[in-house]
C-alpha cells in the first residue's frame, strides 16, 4: 500500500492510502484539477513524480489540435 502522509501538527498526522480513485493533480496550464491513474500514467516505465504532470481535457484538445466540449 502506497500512501500520502501529512504532519497536521505537534501530535497529529493524516495519512490517505494511494488508490487509482483518489490520485489527482493540478492541469500545469489552466490549473483545473485531474483525476490521475497512476498506473496508466507510468506504464511504461518512464517518468517520475515529479516531473510528470497530467494536462485536462480541455488543454490536451488545445494542444493536439482538437475540440473538446468541456469547460
Amino acid at each position: 500500500m502506497f500512501y500520502a502522509k501529512e504532519k497536521l501538527g505537534e501530535s497529529a498526522e493524516l495519512a490517505v492510502e494511494l488508490t487509482e480513485e483518489n490520485v489527482y493533480c493540478k492541469c500545469p496550464v489552466c490549473g483545473r484539477e485531474v483525476a490521475v491513474n497512476l498506473a496508466a500514467v507510468f506504464a511504461d516505465g518512464e517518468g517520475d513524480l515529479a516531473s510528470t504532470a497530467v494536462l485536462c481535457a480541455h488543454c490536451t484538445a488545445e494542444v493536439m489540435g482538437g475540440e473538446t466540449d468541456e469547460v
